[in-house]
């Protein structure tokens, strides 16, 4: 399994918009992706600019293929103009873990 956390900051005044970009690439992926088993969008509680994206695939092709979906490409172009400095990801490899898809 493959573990991606993705940290990204919201600029000022964008969270509402950020949010609702990103619905599109959770529905999207939770809906129609069978090699994602979690995906979390979580919200720094004394930050509410600040949010990290919790995302485990079955496999590293599954990971490669979410990043070529449309709901991916479409999250990343609307939410590129409005957060504050690029995103940043650390990639885990889960050893011992249970996930229910």
């Amino acid at each position: 399994m493959l573990v991606q956390m993705v940290h990204i900051e919201v600029k000022p005044g964008h969270v509402d918009e950020f949010i609702e970009a990103f619905r599109i690439n959770y529905e999207g992926t939770r809906a129609n992706e069978e090699g994602n088993l979690r995906f979390d969008v979580l919200r720094d509680p004394d930050n509410a600019h600040k949010f990290m994206i919790y995302e485990v695939f079955r496999s590293e092709e599954d990971f490669q293929a979410h990043r070529n979906t449309a709901h991916y490409k479409e999250c990343v172009r609307r939410i590129d103009p409005i957060i504050a400095g690029p995103r940043t990801k650390t990639y885990y490899n889960a050893e011992m873990a249970d996930y229910i898809s």
